[in-house]
């Protein structure tokens, strides 16, 4: 009786082991994921420092183009009202609010900025750390 007692224990112990194992697996497991932009940004962005810093001049033209936008609709402007105060034309403004567009200079920023009561700041951020001035 003693003998088949240590029989079951020992059998019990042999499927902790394996269902020890199962959750150990299942916990290296990669979770799957569902979103559209991490999973193109794990496919193509991720390990592309190109890729990556392209993107983030993308990014860049898209916020300032944004601003553009948002500040002259708070400010209940047309294109048009807008190229009026600044002393340029609709297109210009167009152009500016198109987060294609590169041609962005700091007078034609300052004047829209001045136009909506806002200033404008630019700073320069070193690409790392190691590139810091201070």
């Amino acid at each position: 009786m003693r003998e088949m007692f240590f029989e079951n224990v020992w059998i019990l112990l042999e499927h902790l082991s394996q269902i020890c194992d199962i959750t150990k697996m299942l916990k290296i497991k990669k979770r799957i994921s569902c979103d559209a932009v991490s999973i193109l940004h794990k496919r193509y962005i991720k390990s592309a420092k190109r890729r990556l810093e392209s993107l983030l001049r993308e990014r860049e033209k898209l916020d300032i183009a944004g601003q553009i936008y948002q500040l002259r609709v708070k400010a209940g402007l047309t294109q048009n009202k807008l190229a009026k105060m600044i002393g340029t034309t609709q297109s210009v403004i167009s152009r500016l609010e198109d987060a294609d567009y590169n041609g962005h200079s700091i007078n034609i920023l300052e004047r829209i900025a001045r136009a909506l009561h806002c200033k404008i700041q630019v700073r320069l951020v070193p690409e790392k750390a190691s590139y810091a001035c201070v």
